[in-house]
């Protein structure tokens, strides 16, 4: 913990006090939490960006959307528009947001909405001709307006909940005891080949209740890059010199998967929007060279002045065992609480 984070400990104590009077309000329903009448499942974390998300939302698309109409609902965020917002053929994402326009792009046979007010955001959803069967919360654990039926936490292998200290002295944006309300909890970004004794010693660390289930996950990178016309084989590009460019929270195993000597890596904030200058910058840098970016920021970036030399790097998340076992929760979730 830097000097910093130590002289903010004070703001610490009293950010977690107000988020546990508020975390104790809605439990005791003084504050008022919403419920609707189909599955809604919420994924989110404790802790600030970083653990997920995206590939777990997406892993939970393709687990359902064959066979039940779902919608996803985000924030939207960083997104230049306001309120509630069905994507459509206009949708781009500045209106959207980057990670609710890579679902639409992805994901023609879903419905993918932003709001900010996910109690609104979910009612229009139910007032559309076309109603969803089933409702993914993007990024709204801590969205406690709304109550949702089944609770996904994340966090993140190199990064556990339980070693994290509240905002601002770390990144908790509520005290560890908010893990209670999780169904499942996915610990996140392990490597391949992490041990049973090792996912033992986590499962101690995070205490979780014989009631919680948790499942240990690992990113699993495409062995392709692509544009919007072509594929090549990573194996054919790793040796060539090339410019890796990520605007993601945490992008060294990105750069690591990629990365040859001869590369160059560009690194921007997470959601940034590039600026005439940024592609301007990166021009330049790459020349001639193939750029290579998250699937996340080729939505941002799939339109510029980069689109003719930029290939994008497609991620799962991949379950290291018990992937059945995870599936089967979900699936019985739905099926007690669907109407048909």
């Amino acid at each position: 913990m830097n000097l910093l984070r130590k002289i903010l400990f004070p703001f610490a104590i009293l950010y977690g006090f107000i988020t546990s009077i508020r975390n104790f309000l809605f439990d005791k329903g003084i504050l008022k939490s919403t419920s609707f009448d189909i599955p809604v499942i919420a994924v989110g974390n404790l802790s600030v960006g970083g653990t997920g998300k995206t590939p777990q939302i997406e892993y939970l698309i393709r687990l359902l959307s064959d066979n039940y109409r779902v919608a996803t609902l985000s924030r939207g965020y960083k997104r230049k528009s306001e309120g509630f917002v069905l994507a459509d053929s206009n949708s781009n994402a500045e209106i959207l947001g980057d990670e609710p326009f890579q679902f639409y792009q992805k994901f023609p046979n879903i419905q993918v909405a932003v709001d900010a007010n996910r109690t609104n955001g979910i009612t229009q959803l139910l007032s559309q001709n076309i109603k969803p069967e089933i409702i993914l919360l993007d990024d709204a654990y801590q969205h406690r307006k709304v109550k949702a039926g089944f609770y996904i936490l994340l966090t993140a292998f190199d990064d556990l909940y339980a070693d994290d200290y509240m905002l601002p002295t770390g990144n908790l944006r509520e005290s560890r005891s908010g893990a209670n309300r999780a169904n499942i909890v996915v610990v996140t970004k392990c490597p391949g080949n992490l041990s049973d004794e090792k996912q033992s010693e986590i499962r101690e660390k995070l205490k979780l209740s014989c009631s919680q289930q948790i499942y240990f996950t690992f990113i699993n990178y495409d062995d392709a890059i692509y544009t919007k016309h072509e594929k090549v084989d990573v194996n054919e590009i790793k040796s060539e010199a090339k410019l890796l460019l990520a605007g993601i929270a945490k992008p060294k195993p990105f750069f690591d998967y990629l990365k040859s000597e001869n590369d160059l890596c560009l690194t921007f904030p997470d959601h940034h929007h590039f600026s005439e200058t940024d592609l301007k910058e990166i021009q330049v840098k790459a020349g001639n060279k193939k750029i290579i970016t998250t699937e996340k920021d080729y939505v941002r970036l799939k339109d510029s002045e980069l689109a003719l030399q930029l290939y994008y790097l497609p991620i799962k998340s991949s379950f290291i065992k018990h992937q059945q076992n995870f599936d089967a929760s979900i699936l019985e979730f739905v099926k007690d609480n669907i109407k048909l």
